[in-house]
């Protein structure tokens, strides 16, 4: 399997100080950052990201460096846009750091307070972010504030670290919807290559031992009235070219409607249990995640989709590294990402597993990204598209696993929706 080229540039170590010429200016620049301080991180063609900066009380003082703030994930495509000058600008973009005091909308007595930008760091992009190793594009204090230009003393000073890392990835699409047991093919730009096929299946009946051999059952159509009433025995087994089963997620929770509800609520979730095969028993599985999903009602309803890594089958061992809300008419990405969502419990300094076994034995990834699924919404036809961080995948078996999830996060999609009853009095809106 051969990985497409992505770079992953970070942004962190950020602090803030006043040196002590600018402290001894007025009472009332002092005063201005005694209130929360943020800042805006751009890069065009990507969205606005946004992330508090600490204001450091003594001058000696330096943010921690292993601290990141955001990450932007670049293709190439990505990287050569923000190279090629556009219409209304001859140079190349920059990544923009706007810092402020005060909160975009609070109010203090009725009083609204307005957020002021206290300075810009820029800094352009440049070809040697695509070369292809790890480059610290920045490291220090760089006065951002506008009190050197204006008076001459010295200005605010933000501390930042940014750093271009190589992140590699491996892409790859189902060729139908999940429940059609598609075949799963591996992206190379127009190369398209098999890897896996996907056998989805329905059996009426519950299972006693969902960690045994236990694959029975009729394939056919299930009977449409138990389909209304619940959602239950749904099986996914990700098979590789030679027809092994590597990778199998199943319903281990029935998707059913809560008391008085039409949909699967928070308070009564559906689950899936994502295994792989035991190298130490044949014909037998390990537990290795646990996906829980419910729908979510409001102006615009969601399926959230919380992901556990699963330490020897045990609840105790149960890890939390991803709760998501996807959108249940437009679709969502669903992902696993230290950098955009990171559980207190996987912050541990731990090396970074270099597969997905090792994944699930350290409990905690550090380092970015791991995975990202794309679903559509209900009703459309939903072809999952799966990037995989490299570093996780030292066999084809590795890669099998997170196929599994993605399929139980787009079969969950599928499970949530309204079971169409009709509605009692007083619906559960709270659950």
């Amino acid at each position: 399997m051969d990985p497409q080229a992505f770079i992953r540039l970070s942004i962190g170590s950020l602090g803030l100080r006043i040196p002590g010429t600018a402290l001894n200016s007025t009472k009332s620049e002092i005063h201005a950052f005694s209130s929360p301080c943020s800042c805006e991180i751009r890069l065009r063609g990507f969205p606005v990201q946004t992330t508090s900066v600490p204001l450091l009380s003594s001058p000696e003082a330096t943010p921690d460096s292993h601290s990141i703030a955001s990450s932007f994930y670049l293709e190439d495509s990505d990287l050569k846009a923000l190279l090629a000058p556009g219409c209304f600008y001859s140079t190349h973009a920059c990544l923009e750091i706007a810092v402020y005091t005060g909160k975009k909308e609070s109010s203090h007595c009725g009083v609204g307070i307005k957020r002021q930008q206290i300075g810009t760091f820029k800094l352009e992009v440049s070809p040697e972010w695509g070369e292809g190793k790890p480059v610290i594009l920045f490291n220090g204090w760089i006065g951002i504030g506008k009190n050197k230009q204006e008076t001459g003393k010295q200005g605010v000073e933000l501390h930042l670290r940014v750093k271009v890392d190589p992140d590699p990835r491996y892409v790859f699409q189902f060729e139908d919807v999940t429940r059609l047991s598609p075949q799963i093919f591996q992206l190379q730009g127009s190369i398209k290559q098999r890897i896996f096929s996907c056998k989805f299946s329905r059996d009426r009946v519950p299972q006693v031992d969902p960690l045994c051999n236990y694959w029975s059952g009729s394939t056919d159509n299930a009977d449409l009235e138990a389909e209304r009433r619940e959602r239950k025995g749904w099986k996914v087994k990700i098979h590789d070219l030679s027809g092994s089963a590597v990778a199998a997620a199943f319903m281990t929770t029935p998707f059913v409607p809560s008391t008085g509800c039409d949909w699967v609520a928070k308070s009564n979730p559906g689950a899936w249990l994502i295994v792989r095969p035991d190298v130490c028993r044949a014909e037998s599985w390990q537990p290795w995640g646990k996906l829980e999903a419910w729908r979510e009602r409001g102006i615009r309803d969601s399926v959230c989709c919380r992901f556990r890594l699963m330490s020897e089958g045990q609840e105790v061992g149960e890890l939390l590294m991803s709760e998501i809300y996807i959108n249940t008419e437009k679709g969502g990405e669903f992902f696993i990402d230290t950098d955009r969502q990171m559980p207190a419990a996987a912050a541990s300094p731990i090396p970074s597993p270099q597969s997905s076994g090792d994944f699930a034995a350290l409990g905690t990834v550090v380092g970015g990204f791991v995975m990202s699924c794309r679903v559509q919404g209900e009703g459309k036809s939903s072809k999952p598209l799966v990037q995989l961080a490299m570093r996780h995948v030292t066999c084809v078996e590795d890669a099998a696993i997170f196929m599994a999830l993605a399929a139980a996060v787009d079969l969950s999609i599928e499970a949530c929706r309204p079971f169409r009853r009709k509605m009692k009095k007083g619906s559960c809106h709270s659950l």
